[in-house]
């Protein structure tokens, strides 16, 4: 059990709450399309596709986020906020690492043969998105921008395994998700703009100075909050998503409220608690709205 701990450690496995809301909202939309088109997926095919769904977002994260600790692991021996972690602090090996991600993104490939054939060709697309993240922060400042990249996957992932087509509300989540992402990205990596400098890695605190890098996060988080409003419009959905919307944007005002550039120690409560609700409470709506507008 021990053993299972530390991976779950190493990948921050509570991080999940980010992004799978949001791919069981495109997973919604995507029983909402069939039915809209009066076509009727057996209830058994539904519940094998959905725990397949969550099988491709766990080992596609999971993957992604070992990588990054792989990776990284010579930075974060050097830093002491990231000391601590399994790799640098000797709890798991590095090439354990690297294997336990070579794992999860074949068990993510396996995954999406059983989904559908679209989902499975797109497979090594996804995996490259991901896993490319963790080589940004060495030549690119718009690295939280790829990372916001990566988890805006989910909804699209979501409703293509469903539906098997491309659709534009999905997208418009997916976009939603890319700002919302690298906002909350930038304020946590205002933790490390120092180190980052020194060891001339690339962020936006790092790049333009923590004023300047929130200033940035609010824009993004603003552009996230349009988006959000377009799929209401689009999607013409129950009056109950507009709850989940005033909600999810008061914890995007909240965070940034508790975060300064003179004072960081409230980052973990704006990053981990402040998003992880966020997304829950407005994935409860959304999903209640899209149920009700059947």
């Amino acid at each position: 059990m021990s053993a299972v701990k530390n991976y779950l450690s190493l990948v921050k496995f509570s991080h999940t709450i980010f992004a799978m809301p949001f791919a069981l909202i495109g997973f919604t939309l995507g029983i909402a399309a069939l039915k809209n088109n009066n076509i009727e997926l057996q209830n058994s095919v539904i519940i094998i596709r959905f725990c397949l769904v969550i099988v491709c977002m766990i080992t596609a994260r999971s993957a992604a986020m070992a990588f990054n600790r792989y990776l990284d692991r010579h930075f974060d021996q050097l830093n002491p906020r990231t000391a601590i972690r399994e790799i640098p602090a000797g709890i798991i090996k590095a090439e354990k690492a690297l294997g336990f991600v070579m794992v999860n993104a074949v068990i993510f490939i396996i995954a999406t043969y059983f989904i559908n054939t679209i989902c499975f060709y797109l497979s090594p697309v996804a995996l490259f998105v991901i896993l490319f993240y963790s080589y940004t922060k060495r030549f690119t400042y718009l690295c939280h921008l790829v990372l916001g990249v990566g988890l805006s996957l989910a909804p699209i992932g979501a409703y293509l395994a469903v539906t098997g087509e491309f659709n534009i509300l999905p997208l418009i989540f997916s976009f939603a998700i890319i700002f919302w992402v690298s906002g909350f990205d930038i304020i946590y990596s205002l933790q490390d703009a120092d180190f980052d400098t020194a060891q001339s890695l690339y962020s936006m605190p790092s790049h333009w100075g923590g004023d300047k890098a929130l200033s940035i996060a609010r824009v993004f988080h603003f552009i996230s909050g349009v988006f959000l409003w377009a799929a209401y419009f689009v999607g013409d959905f129950h009056w109950l998503y507009l709850i989940g919307l005033l909600l999810f944007n008061s914890m995007l005002i909240y965070q940034h409220s508790i975060v300064t550039p003179a004072d960081l120690s409230k980052v973990n409560l704006a990053f981990m608690t402040a998003n992880g609700i966020a997304s829950i409470v407005f994935s409860i709506f959304v999903i209640t709205a899209i149920i009700l507008s059947f």
